[in-house]
């Protein structure tokens, strides 16, 4: 059985990576799960960065979403945020999510506010999405570069090389990832 993964917003907030780790998600190596929080706070910052996206084409990627991952919302967590500390109080909603849904990861770029000493009582640990695709690379290596040419595949406006998707990915932090992707493509 898959292990349980949250993702947090920020994750979820550059498109070639959240589809990337949406589609590894349906490979089935992974549970991904995240809260109704996670994506407000992921679609108000796309929309705080780039005014110019229709609210309406934002709300239909969240709908999307919650379709390409079957039981990804997860609920009644919420009485255990105000119980949890952390660095940011703001933070606790995702930790809460994560312990809720007995989630092993939280998926996040923001690791200093997610500490091992706050995450190990609940047996969690925060990763860096490239650690974390990393990992799942060396667990399905097939799986995790079928999922790379599906996204390619899906990209028709506009369409985008598999070089260039790959490009995207290393800019939004997935450095080691990319590199082992282009490894077992014989793209080196």
């Amino acid at each position: 059985m898959a292990f349980g993964v949250i993702y947090d917003a920020c994750v979820l907030y550059p498109a070639a990576l959240r589809d990337f780790l949406l589609r590894v998600a349906r490979t089935g190596i992974v549970r991904a799960r995240w809260s109704e929080k996670i994506l407000d706070e992921c679609f108000k910052a796309i929309l705080r960065e780039r005014p110019d996206l229709n609210p309406e084409s934002l709300e239909r990627t969240r709908r999307l979403m919650r379709e390409a991952i079957p039981d990804c919302i997860v609920s009644g967590h919420e009485n255990l945020i105000d119980s949890l500390t952390l660095p940011d109080p703001d933070d606790r909603h995702v930790l809460a999510a994560a312990i809720r849904s007995g989630a092993q990861t939280i998926v996040t770029f923001n690791l200093k506010d997610f500490p091992a000493n706050a995450l190990d009582p609940f047996g969690i640990e925060a990763r860096h999405p490239d650690d974390f695709m990393v990992d799942q690379i060396g667990l399905a290596p097939g799986l995790v570069v079928g999922a790379l040419l599906e996204q390619v595949a899906a990209l028709r406006n506009p369409p985008m090389s598999r070089e260039l998707v790959l490009d995207r990915l290393r800019d939004q932090g997935l450095i080691q990832t990319v590199a082992k992707l282009r490894e077992l493509s014989g793209m080196g």
